[in-house]
């Protein structure tokens, strides 16, 4: 992780209870793939998948906030045992009201992760910005962190066990798989 001011993105980082992600650029690299006859296909990472898993061991809650509307991102969720989904965005913020009541939180206890422009406003909103390694600048610019991984490669789970790290948790959480 890159820190603009790492004591105060790790204030920051001790309050959050929700993690929202953009999907495209965040979730995945950003590659999208349409076969022949125009469904879509998304390649999600598997370990940014256990970082949402052990995420939510720590109860750490996560949603998605994303511009697109995709039916793969959907099957994902399920797998993972998100609910907060909220597709076809083209203001994120619209959005903070409703989650932060389905999720018992305030806007402050919200971590967002970014990478492109139209995440930049949401990350003004919340109370930890985070752009992924590859993000367009004007994101990294508006972000609290930046993490060394890129989006679809990692970056979810290097976020993941940061926030737990920051939080006292990671311990106990890794006490799970090596006994």
């Amino acid at each position: 992780m890159i820190f603009r001011d790492e004591y105060s993105a790790n204030e920051r980082a001790r309050r959050i209870r929700l993690l929202l992600l953009d999907v495209d650029g965040v979730l995945t690299d950003g590659t999208i793939i349409y076969n022949d006859e125009g469904v879509e296909t998304k390649v999600f990472n598997v370990k940014d998948g256990l970082g949402i898993r052990l995420l939510k061991l720590g109860d750490i809650d996560v949603g998605i906030a994303t511009g697109r509307t995709s039916d793969a991102l959907i099957h994902r969720c399920r797998n993972l045992g998100i609910t907060h989904i909220f597709q076809g965005l083209k203001d994120k913020t619209v959005i903070l009201e409703n989650v932060c009541r389905q999720a018992g939180v305030e806007e402050d206890e919200i971590a967002f992760a970014g990478d492109d422009l139209l995440d930049i406003a949401i990350m003004k909103r919340v109370g930890l910005a985070v752009a992924v390694a590859d993000a367009h600048p004007a994101v990294v610019d508006a972000s609290h962190v930046v993490c060394a991984a890129r989006g679809g490669r990692g970056a979810v789970r290097e976020i993941a066990e940061y926030l737990l790290t920051v939080q006292g948790k990671w311990a106990d959480i890794l006490k799970r798989f090596t006994g």
